[in-house]
């Protein structure tokens, strides 16, 4: 692959507030931004239509209800192919995500263009019970894989190759809240897809809402590894012969 033209991309809901500094820190890295705003209410989509308007490098796709940040990543994901670009990388929209590691993905993804590049989280200040629950997918992340390469499936700070993962997308049903980093993630191992980890800082900021549902999402979260976990011993003997492969060309 010689064309490398990323973009960035922002899936949002209710958090413009939050946003308009990380618009701002954005914009010195002279890379276009596509935002994608996930049914978010009135005042916070006219607060998000006055950033835009401040800054030309931000192109705006405005879902009419909110479908889940899953569902607002894949539609960015499908409009930046559609717009000519060859990587998308994905960042929250409240500031979380380190902006200034940004140039290391750029980098990891020149040189290997068909990878997946995703963080791998130095969690600044949070919770045990995050952390304990980080550890639980990841271990059936790793089992699922077969590959203790992922230590953090479930980090929104990722570098996707677009025409990699369409393929995926198009093919394959993809989880659509937020089950849906680990999932996709999984799924795009499966199809032989590299993954390779950056070590980021994220500062947990507990004064921001969250639109993580403790009940709803972690029973989603739990039947999803169930799926992927059948899903994997369907295709146990194609994964062990590439972690052969794998293991033998390193």
């Amino acid at each position: 692959m010689t064309n490398h033209t990323p973009c960035l991309l922002v899936p949002i809901f209710n958090h413009s507030r939050e946003f308009a500094p990380v618009a701002a820190n954005l914009a010195e890295l002279g890379l276009p931004c596509l935002v994608v705003d996930d049914g978010s209410d009135p005042a916070n989509a006219e607060l998000l239509d006055e950033i835009v308007t401040r800054h030309r490098f931000i192109t705006l796709l405005r879902l009419p209800i909110n479908q889940g940040k899953g569902s607002a990543v894949c539609e960015g994901l499908r409009e930046a192919a559609r717009l000519g670009y060859s990587h998308a990388l994905q960042i929250d929209a409240d500031g979380q995500h380190n902006h200034q590691d940004i140039p290391l993905f750029l980098a990891m993804s020149q040189q290997h263009p068909r990878a997946v590049i995703s963080g791998n989280r130095i969690y600044i200040n949070a919770p045990k019970s995050r952390m304990y629950a980080r550890k639980l997918t990841d271990f059936w992340v790793c089992v699922n894989t077969l590959s203790r390469s992922i230590s953090d499936s479930m980090c929104g700070f990722r570098l996707y190759p677009l025409q990699e993962t369409l393929q995926l997308l198009n093919t394959s049903k993809i989880s659509r809240r937020m089950d849906f980093d680990s999932d996709i993630l999984v799924k795009l191992v499966w199809r032989g897809v590299r993954v390779i980890e950056i070590r980021t800082e994220v500062v947990y900021r507990p004064e921001i809402t969250s639109h993580f549902n403790v009940l709803n999402d972690n029973i989603a979260i739990s039947w999803m590894h169930t799926r992927l976990f059948f899903g994997m011993l369907v295709r146990l003997p194609k994964l062990l012969i590439r972690k052969l492969e794998w293991t033998q060309t390193r």
